[in-house]
């Protein structure tokens, strides 16, 4: 797909948080709109975020080959949307992407929702490309479950939530980041009411309930608690011919609908 210079792209972006450390970094969704919004009109994309003070993890986005990062500075009780959305009616785009949560924070995922309806524009989920802009509309692969993608067309403007099926972000350059520039603008935003009253903890992993194994004897109890666990449905072909295995292969395919029956 070649660049077009006439479209407008901006991506959302925000704080990520690593899975592990809990250490601020890019997030994974968001880059990998980054990523899409360089293959559309390469460093032309325009990058926004909204939060109260710079942070090292927008240089990260910067360092993907960046010049420039605007930072809507808002305290930290702000109601984003509302800022994003006086922002978007004086910036000209033709495409909004975004990842589809946060990784911290909120993380509800409402975000792209709500400024699609506000601004009125039309927005689809969990997109893996954008293949193609002609006549005022957009060629979208959405990623749907077991690796099947469905192509939609959509008119600009709209709204797009880039899902963890699309490209693979590139590398953050540390030189890179540090030739780019951050454009802050203070914005005067209206609190979130409705986060006034919320008390944040940290998630928890619900346990898992074990099963409970019947035996007269200690030996058996050790081999049910350490057996691995047996795959559900499914075929073993341990025999047969390599047409025979590969038929098995197609026909679960058509079955999964992954392929047509025609196919």
């Amino acid at each position: 797909m070649s660049l077009n210079a006439s479209l407008k792209v901006t991506t959302l972006i925000s704080i990520g948080q690593h899975e592990k450390s809990g250490r601020e970094q890019r997030a994974s969704q968001d880059a990998r709109a980054v990523e899409l919004g360089l293959k559309l009109v390469g460093t032309d994309v325009r990058l926004l975020h909204v939060g109260a003070e710079q942070n090292i993890a927008l240089n990260q986005y910067l360092g993907m080959g960046l010049p420039e990062l605007t930072l809507l500075e808002t305290a930290e009780n702000s109601d984003a949307t509302a800022v994003l959305l006086d922002h978007l009616k004086t910036t000209p785009t033709d495409i909004l992407l975004t990842g589809i949560r946060a990784e911290n924070g909120e993380a509800s995922g409402l975000l792209p929702y709500q400024l699609a309806e506000k601004l009125g524009w039309p927005i689809v989920d969990r997109i893996a490309d954008i293949q193609k802009i002609a006549d005022g509309k957009a060629e979208v692969l959405q990623a749907l479950p077991r690796g099947q993608r469905r192509l939609l067309r959509v008119p600009l403007p709209f709204v797009a939530s880039v899902d963890n099926a699309a490209a693979t972000p590139r590398q953050s350059a540390f030189g890179a980041a540090r030739r780019a520039t951050i454009t802050e603008q203070t914005i005067d935003a209206p609190v979130d009411e409705a986060r006034q009253d919320w008390q944040q903890s940290p998630a928890k992993a619900k346990p898992k309930r074990l099963n409970v194994v019947k035996t007269t004897n200690a030996a058996d109890r050790f081999k049910a608690a350490t057996a691995k666990p047996q795959g559900q449905g499914g075929q073993v072909m341990k025999d047969g011919t390599d047409r025979e295995k590969a038929e098995a292969v197609i026909r679960m395919l058509k079955e999964e609908g992954i392929l047509s029956s025609s196919e």
